[in-house]
């Protein structure tokens, strides 16, 4: 009987979120519709809707057209019921993103901070974050709670960031970063992070692999299963993290032996090659004046990046023999990619021995700020999930 009960709560319950879920991604819909999509029965949506109305999460919001018959009542998301803030800590910059339960960007900003491990930094990022936190959110049971990614290996179970030579430290503990931060933080390494606002609200789950191209070149490996199908699982679910929390480093495969040297005190790394400094070193570090320049035909700018993309062709046809998926080209680079996709796409295709195009090449949907919105989608994904 106990084991009947406990079935018949967690059926509820899966009911309940899969509603949820879906009533979340539509601005306006009905309870057939509902109904319809997720094969559920009208009293269960109807129960179901109830309980959500009397959460505030969702809410009657007038009536949809009718084609004859009685006019259906419309139900939407309470979007705002919930937000969470997103911190990207990079080597020179810090960039803050406020999300609410849509998990789109709401705001954004980026300001020129260069990372020291002392206690004024740890401190203005307090102080930062707090305010960003005061102009943008509401009621403080509203607010979830600050994701924050780096670019480093990040080790949630030890609760430390273990490596990043982006900057410089070692074994760094996560409360280091957040001592003067108020709320619950979730860390994450930054390529990861831009990988989870990729696939976010992506219906269809796919494999891929997600080129991180910043300032630092990272990547994440996005697996083929839908983590929304199960609420107790979370978004990380789709992403392959490795046996050391290492999956998806490619910054730091060698692709030129005995090549140039890398941050990191290799020689020949992918990172490089096609980090975005890479480009922006010719424009005193400010990466969209290098792609102006090369519109206007700089002919210096358009060796470069033709130099660029042999060596991002490489990798990309590297990665595509080894994973077999589609090839997402994000960071700051991917931001600017989409005008020279075709380019890139023949330079791969070029080297592929089982195709003859390279469609499987794809430009990044978010350009601004994708790790701190990823890593702000954490507290979503765990909220939700908790419905």
């Amino acid at each position: 009987m106990k084991k009947r009960l406990s079935n018949n709560i967690e059926v509820k319950r899966r009911n309940r979120n899969q509603i949820f879920r879906y009533v979340n991604k539509h601005q306006r819909i009905s309870k057939p519709e509902i109904s319809h999509a997720l094969h559920l029965s009208i009293p269960t949506v109807l129960h179901m809707i109830n309980e959500l109305l009397a959460m505030g999460l969702v809410k009657k919001d007038g009536e949809l057209q009718s084609t004859g018959g009685r006019k259906a009542v419309a139900i939407s998301p309470v979007h705002d019921k919930k937000s969470s803030i997103g911190i990207d800590i990079t080597r020179n910059h810090i960039g803050l993103v406020h999300t609410d339960l849509s998990g789109q960007v709401l705001k954004y900003t980026r300001l020129y901070k260069p990372y020291r491990n002392d206690p004024a930094y740890y401190k203005e990022l307090g102080s930062i974050a707090m305010d960003f936190k005061k102009k943008n959110t509401r009621e403080e049971d509203s607010f979830l709670g600050y994701g924050i990614s780096v670019p480093g290996i990040v080790e949630p179970d030890m609760e430390r960031i273990k490596h990043s030579h982006a900057l410089g430290i070692t074994n760094v503990a996560f409360h280091v970063f957040t001592q003067y931060i108020s709320g619950d933080a979730i860390f994450i390494n930054d390529a990861n992070a831009a990988a989870i606002a990729e696939i976010y609200n992506d219906d269809q789950p796919y494999d891929a692999l997600y080129l991180s191209l910043s300032n630092s070149v990272g990547g994440a490996i996005i697996k083929n299963s839908d983590a929304r199908s199960n609420e107790d699982n979370q978004i990380h679910d789709r992403l392959y993290l490795g046996d050391n929390w290492r999956g998806g480093e490619v910054g730091h495969t060698t692709l030129v032996p005995d090549g140039e040297k890398c941050y990191c005190g290799k020689n020949g790394c992918f990172d490089v090659y096609c980090s975005a400094e890479k480009l922006a070193n010719l424009t005193e570090g400010k990466l969209g004046i290098f792609f102006e320049e090369l519109e206007k035909g700089n002919k210096i700018f358009q060796k470069t990046w033709d130099e660029y993309l042999e060596h991002l062709a490489i990798q990309v046809n590297n990665l595509r023999m080894i994973f077999d998926c589609k090839i997402i080209i994000g960071g700051y680079v991917g931001s600017f990619i989409e005008p020279s996709i075709e380019r890139l796409r023949e330079k791969a295709a070029k080297r592929n021995t089982f195709e003859k195009d390279a469609s499987y090449i794809v430009p990044c949907r978010y350009r601004y700020e994708t790790s701190a919105l990823g890593a702000a989608l954490q507290h979503i994904e765990k909220y939700i999930s908790s419905v």
